[in-house]
C-alpha cells in the first residue's frame, strides 16, 4: 500500500501553499506535489511520452530507469502514448506499483483504448495530461483540446480531475492516489492561475466534486459552474456583476464524476439554489447540459482553436469577463420579462 505518511504530506503541502500564495500553472503545481511525494519511500512509478519537461512529471528525486539500470522509478517512454498507457495498465495489474504517466491532453486520443481498459479493469492508473485547453496559446488548434474532456467524461469509472489552483491540484492528486479502483485523468494548465483558495482547511473540498468558492451576497440571482482555469474567470465575472447589484455564487467543479455520486441533498444545495445556472469551460459544452437544463447558458468552445497568445484566443471565443457578463445580463433580463 501507499506510504501512510502521504496524508501528512498533503496537509503540509496545503499549509505551505497558503503561506506562500502565488500564481502558478497547475502543471507546475503537480510537479511540486511529486517533489513532495518522492521525498518519501513509496510505490509510485512515473514517466512521460517524451514530454517530461512540459508535463512536469519528473521530480527532482526521481531516478530514471534505463537499459543498464532498472533500479529507478521513472520511465522515458519516448513518443509512444499508446504503449505508455498499456505498460501502465500492466504495472498496475501485476505489481504493487502505482503508475502515472504524462502527455498533452490533446494526445489522450492515442491513449483512449488503454484508458478505457484501466476503467474497465478498475485499476489505479493516473494519467497526467497537461496543456488542457486553448490556454496553451500559439501551438494552435492541432494541440488545443476541445472535445477531449467531454469524450473522457463519457467513459464509465473514470475520474476527470481539472484543478483550478495549487491547492486544488494537491487535493486532486490526493483523490487520484486514494481511489484504488478508479483511474484518474489530471487535466492541467500550461498558463499560470491565480489562487482561488486563500485560507487553509484540512478538508479535501475537491472530494465533493464541486463546492462553493465564493458568493457575493446572501441572496443571489444565479450560479456559475466552472473548472480549472475558468474558475478565475468566473470569480472575476461574479465580482463585476456584484458591482451592479447582480449577485451570484461561484462553484468550482474539479470532478463531475465525483460530484454526480454525492447525495441528492448536497447536489441540490449546489444546483437548485437559483433558477439560473451558467457554466464556463474552455472546451466542448457536451458534458454541461445535465447541469444547465435550459436554466441558463454554457460558455464553451465548440469549434477548433486558434493560434495566438492565450488571452487573445479566449477573447476570440468570447471567454472574457466583459463578453460573458453582457450575455448573462441579457439572459437574466430576457427571462424576467
Amino acid at each position: 500500500m501507499f506510504n501512510n505518511n502521504f496524508s501528512h504530506s498533503i496537509i503540509k503541502q496545503k499549509k505551505d501553499v497558503i503561506a506562500n500564495l502565488k500564481p502558478l500553472a497547475t502543471r507546475k503545481s503537480s510537479e511540486a506535489v511529486l517533489n513532495s511525494l518522492f521525498k518519501l519511500k513509496n510505490n509510485l512509478i512515473g514517466g512521460s511520452a517524451d514530454l517530461a519537461g512540459s508535463n512536469n512529471t519528473k521530480s527532482k528525486f526521481n531516478k530514471v530507469i534505463n537499459a543498464k539500470n532498472f533500479d529507478g522509478d521513472y520511465i522515458h517512454y519516448g513518443v509512444r502514448e499508446h504503449a505508455m498507457c498499456g505498460i501502465m495498465n500492466g504495472l498496475a495489474l501485476h505489481s504493487n506499483l502505482i503508475p502515472y504517466g504524462g502527455t498533452f491532453l490533446i494526445f489522450s486520443d492515442y491513449c483512449k483504448p488503454s484508458i478505457r481498459l484501466s476503467a474497465l479493469m478498475k485499476q489505479r492508473v493516473i494519467y497526467v495530461m497537461t496543456h488542457d485547453s486553448v490556454g496553451l496559446g500559439e501551438d494552435g488548434p492541432t494541440h488545443q483540446p476541445i472535445e477531449q474532456l467531454s469524450g473522457l467524461r463519457s467513459i464509465p469509472n473514470l475520474n476527470i480531475l481539472r484543478p483550478a489552483d495549487q491547492t486544488e491540484t494537491i487535493e486532486c492528486w490526493d483523490l487520484a492516489l486514494k481511489n484504488t479502483k478508479t483511474p484518474s485523468v489530471l487535466a492541467l494548465t500550461r498558463q499560470n492561475l491565480d489562487p482561488i483558495r486563500k485560507s487553509f482547511t484540512s478538508t479535501n473540498k475537491c472530494s465533493y466534486g464541486a463546492y462553493e468558492v465564493m458568493r457575493t451576497n446572501k441572496k443571489i440571482k444565479f450560479t456559475i459552474l466552472a473548472t480549472g482555469s475558468e474558475v478565475n474567470l468566473a470569480l472575476n465575472i461574479s465580482h463585476k456583476l456584484a458591482k451592479e447589484k447582480i449577485y451570484s455564487k461561484v462553484i468550482s467543479m474539479p470532478c463531475q464524476e465525483i460530484f454526480d455520486k454525492q447525495s441528492q441533498k448536497y447536489k441540490s444545495k449546489i444546483l437548485n439554489e437559483t433558477s439560473k445556472i451558467f457554466s464556463i469551460e474552455a472546451g466542448s459544452d457536451q458534458s454541461w447540459s445535465k447541469y444547465i437544463n435550459n436554466k441558463g447558458l454554457s460558455f464553451s468552445i465548440n469549434d477548433f482553436g486558434k493560434s495566438a497568445p492565450y488571452k487573445k484566443v479566449y477573447d476570440h471565443f468570447g471567454l472574457t469577463v466583459e463578453k460573458i457578463c453582457k450575455k448573462i445580463k441579457l439572459n437574466i433580463k430576457k427571462n424576467a420579462n
